[in-house]
């Protein structure tokens, strides 16, 4: 299956240059750009991608603003594409932000080409860019420094069984499927199964979420 991809940024090389590497790959298929937020929720809406790559900052409307918008539509409007934060710097509050509204990750401008193309892969597929033990201690400290309140996060806890627990602890802590699988001695198809239920019960987007409410809820302590 094509992955369907917008690129919206207001630098109009650096949308040439991403939608011509990402068009030389078979399985990925660019469909639209836009050089504001706004522009790139309209295009948004009209094309209705797989992925969005979204700068941070932007005139007109800032990409958090726009990812607010497509992660969360107005009535009548269904599609939800994933969203992948764009940023000239490694330490960003509005890409945390973005992670709370739902975006999947962020990724650095000057990150290396296939690291762009596999970044799009797996947003695409429902996973979350936090491998990266940057990502991870970046997510930590803004749990740490500025959590946002969250009505009796850990109540919501109990609803999960010990495994599943134990699995998004896992998560938050920045394992992969396969290393979690690893540590538990488990199938990696089970852990994907575990991961589903896990985000089906809290009500949760994706993997970012579940980091960050696995910081909010005091399961994992950050720095720990």
């Amino acid at each position: 299956m094509t992955i369907r991809v917008i690129i919206v940024d207001d630098q109009a090389m650096v949308r040439a240059g991403f939608a011509a590497l990402l068009s030389a790959q078979s399985d990925i298929d660019v469909v639209g750009e836009a050089p504001d937020g706004r522009q790139g929720v309209e295009v948004g809406r009209a094309t209705r991608p797989d992925v969005v790559l979204m700068d941070v900052r932007m005139p007109e409307m800032d990409g958090l603003a726009a990812a607010r918008e497509l992660l969360d539509p107005p009535p009548g409007v269904v599609h939800r594409p994933k969203v992948l934060m764009l940023t000239t710097f490694d330490v960003d509050d509005y890409v945390y932000e973005a992670l709370r509204a739902g975006a999947s990750g962020f990724l650095l401008k000057d990150a290396p080409p296939a690291d762009l193309i596999s970044a799009v892969r797996v947003v695409a597929a429902g996973e979350a860019l936090l491998a990266p033990s940057v990502t991870r201690r970046l997510i930590a400290d803004f749990a740490r420094q500025r959590p946002a309140p969250r009505k009796d996060p850990s109540l919501r806890l109990n609803g999960l069984t010990p495994r599943e627990t134990e699995v998004l602890e896992l998560i938050a802590r920045g394992l992969s499927n396969q290393e979690i699988a690893a540590r538990l001695v488990l199938a990696e198809q089970t852990v994907k199964t575990h991961i589903g239920r896990v985000l089906a019960k809290l009500d949760l987007r994706d993997r970012a979420q579940a980091v960050i409410f696995a910081y909010e809820s005091g399961l994992v302590s950050p720095g720990a």
